[in-house]
């Protein structure tokens, strides 16, 4: 027994010698929580926490496990973000809220996190001004004939960016600090490039493709989430036609998924979170393309959840003959309109609609329908709406005064129909033709309306 509580004691000394700490004074925060909180990925994690004394005094620890990116954060919700690279750190301050009077009064790199983190906000001030100034001077007819000014905004642009750039030469070789800077710096950038230095675009847009996302550094740094985004922001308003953004991103998912098919838990999180990021932002032809490269990976398992809402764009994608819907007629909302199947509709073109009472857009798109129905309907589109109700009674209230065929079998999402259409989230569109081939997959109610007024305006 003794052997044991001496191996115990032993083992908890070891650990302890291998933590660091993070400990200081934030005058203004006494007798308050204190929390140390990391990243893995796009969540965040508890690491640890504390109550500060009564004079502000606080001591927190991380170990080896946390080395990446962590936040302090108190009752004012006010992070301040720590390089957590194996250091001891000693901050002092006001309070979190408060970052000008925060001090790092130890810990070298994060130091220099803090130097570069304010004079880099400066020197990108400097420059949008600078290149204000040099479009001016090399357009403006009052001012393109003032060569010496004009070689010396360059020249003041350049030696700014020489000096950013040897700051970041001089960080420690091999250090946390010397590889988030210019990761944070290329994540932070975005918006300034596409607005004032869109030469820049074409290598910004390479440096994010370049970004590996099985690094632990990356999964630990707070950036994982920012990157994914503004690499695809940046694309988006790249100034490029909408064809030719699609194809750039087309390029960026390749390079994205060349290492990313090595780590199967990141590959599927990655994946995941890109591919509701493009439905969201209705970049239909990128999600597609995503969801088939996804699904035809041979060298990973895809979550079933993913693999399930990624199907339909490989069963359910253009040129496809949609299934054949089988009714029972005692589950349409209203009994003058029946129909035994989908394909017994005589109509050129079928809008098939999958919404529900419970979806928020659906009260939004549905009664939009029904106030469009008759001009679709004059020229021979009709229309079906499949409800993921459970309650036919509210499935009923629902569809009360609805013009068109309304039909719900009570199952939501385990319905046949819901199931064979690869349906993952409400509203889903359909546009069939009579042979039920799949013409377009509108992502609202105005593009399937501009639809018709385009192909069926004659």
């Amino acid at each position: 027994m003794k052997f044991i509580l001496l191996l115990f004691f032993t083992f908890s000394y070891c650990g302890n010698l291998t933590a660091q700490n993070i400990s200081g004074s934030f005058i203004n925060l006494s007798n308050q929580p204190i929390k140390l909180e990391g990243f893995n990925g796009l969540k965040t994690y508890a690491i640890s926490s504390t109550i500060t004394d009564e004079k502000g005094n606080f001591k927190v620890n991380y170990s080896k496990s946390d080395y990446g990116v962590g936040y302090l954060i108190a009752s004012d919700n006010k992070p301040l973000f720590i390089l957590l690279s194996g250091e001891d750190i000693l901050i002092t301050g006001e309070a979190l809220s408060v970052p000008e009077t925060i001090k790092v009064i130890k810990g070298q790199e994060n130091s220099f996190f803090e130097q570069y983190a304010k004079e880099h906000p400066r020197r990108e001030q400097a420059i949008s001004a600078w290149q204000y100034l040099e479009k001016m001077y090399a357009l403006d007819s009052l001012f393109s004939t003032q060569k010496k000014p004009f070689q010396a905004i360059q020249d003041e642009k350049q030696r700014i960016k020489k000096e950013d750039s040897a700051f970041l030469e001089t960080l420690p070789k091999d250090s946390y600090v010397k590889w988030y800077l210019p990761t944070r710096k290329l994540v932070s950038s975005v918006s300034i490039i596409a607005q004032y230095r869109p030469e820049e675009i074409p290598e910004t847009i390479e440096a994010f493709r370049n970004l590996d996302y099985i690094d632990a550094r990356l999964y630990k740094s707070g950036l994982f989430k920012d990157a994914i985004e503004n690499h695809f922001w940046l694309l988006e308003n790249s100034g490029k036609s909408l064809e030719n953004v699609f194809e750039e991103m087309k390029l960026s998912i390749d390079a994205m998924l060349v290492k990313l098919v090595t780590n199967e838990k990141i590959f599927n999180e990655v994946t995941d979170y890109l591919f509701d990021l493009l439905e969201k932002h209705s970049l239909f032809q990128a999600s597609e393309y995503l969801a088939l490269k996804v699904l035809n990976e041979g060298s990973c398992t895809i979550n079933t959840d993913l693999s399930n809402q990624l199907e339909t764009y490989r069963a359910m994608k253009k040129g496809n003959i949609a299934p054949d819907m089988i009714f029972n007629p005692s589950f349409f909302a209203n009994p003058n309109k029946l129909v035994t199947k989908l394909s017994d509709l005589k109509s050129n073109y079928t809008v098939v609609v999958f919404g529900a009472s419970w979806c928020p857009k659906c009260k939004e798109e549905l009664p939009e329908i029904a106030k469009l129905y008759s001009k679709w309907k004059a020229k021979e589109v009709e229309v079906i709406f499949i409800a993921l109700e459970e309650d036919e009674k509210v499935f009923k209230n629902f569809t009360k005064g609805f013009p068109f065929i309304s039909y719900s079998d009570n199952k939501k999402w385990e319905s046949k129909i819901v199931k064979d259409y690869y349906v993952f989230s409400t509203p889903t569109i359909f546009l069939l033709d009579h042979k039920r081939e799949i013409i377009l997959r509108p992502n609202s109610v105005k593009q399937m309306d501009a639809w018709v007024d385009w192909y069926l305006s004659k």
